[in-house]
């Protein structure tokens, strides 16, 4: 893990954190229903944010919810009242998750892996912390397949990152197999470029 690298991801979104609300809202809530449909049980939320999940969850889940953003989870607590289910939330690094194997039945992020320094680690011990039987939902955006596309994402890559710390470009499917997470299905929701991932550790 590439600590130097996490801290200057952190301290953007700790930058970013009074804005971020307006930003979150690309993602379509239609999606997060889409997310939280899956969810049962024990549930760990990696990357919460400023908590635009927290009308979304089930209520008969328990949630543990982390962010590696201390301005940005400032920002959730304050959000707790909406959340329908009971909530912890912590301070954590999802490339060094602080929690025994099998804890959860569900683990969900949504736009999380883009900005991941090292996201097959990060996606490793999700799968670790995930119960056998369990499932891992993904929400992401990805770099488009389309020809032109696809080579103007990479250009415009490192300007995004620079700005927000998230990657544009990312091939998330390709690091979930990576990181031998048992895809069980693959949903297309806008395009190629957002995609509704499912799998099993």
């Amino acid at each position: 893990m590439d600590r130097n690298l996490t801290e200057t991801i952190k301290k953007r979104y700790n930058r970013t954190a009074i804005f971020y609300d307006f930003m979150d809202r690309m993602i379509s809530p239609r999606w997060r229903k889409l997310v939280w449909q899956e969810a049962h049980g024990r549930v760990l939320e990696v990357g919460v944010g400023t908590g635009a999940n927290f009308p979304f969850y089930p209520p008969d889940c328990q949630v543990t919810a982390i962010d590696f953003s201390s301005r940005m989870l400032a920002r959730a607590r304050q959000k707790l009242h909406l959340a329908r289910a009971p909530v912890t939330l912590l301070e954590m690094d999802v490339q060094q998750l602080d929690f025994p194997a099998a804890s959860f039945d569900t683990v969900v992020a949504t736009c999380v892996f883009c900005s991941v320094p090292d996201p097959v680690l990060g996606l490793q011990e999700v799968r670790r912390v995930c119960h056998p039987e369990g499932k891992i939902v993904l929400l992401e955006h990805v770099r488009s397949e389309n020809m032109l596309l696809g080579p103007l994402m990479d250009f415009l890559n490192p300007l995004v990152v620079c700005l927000i710390g998230s990657n544009i470009n990312r091939r998330t499917v390709e690091n979930v197999k990576k990181a031998e997470i048992k895809i069980e299905r693959v949903e297309d929701l806008a395009g190629k470029i957002v995609k509704l991932i499912v799998g099993r550790p």
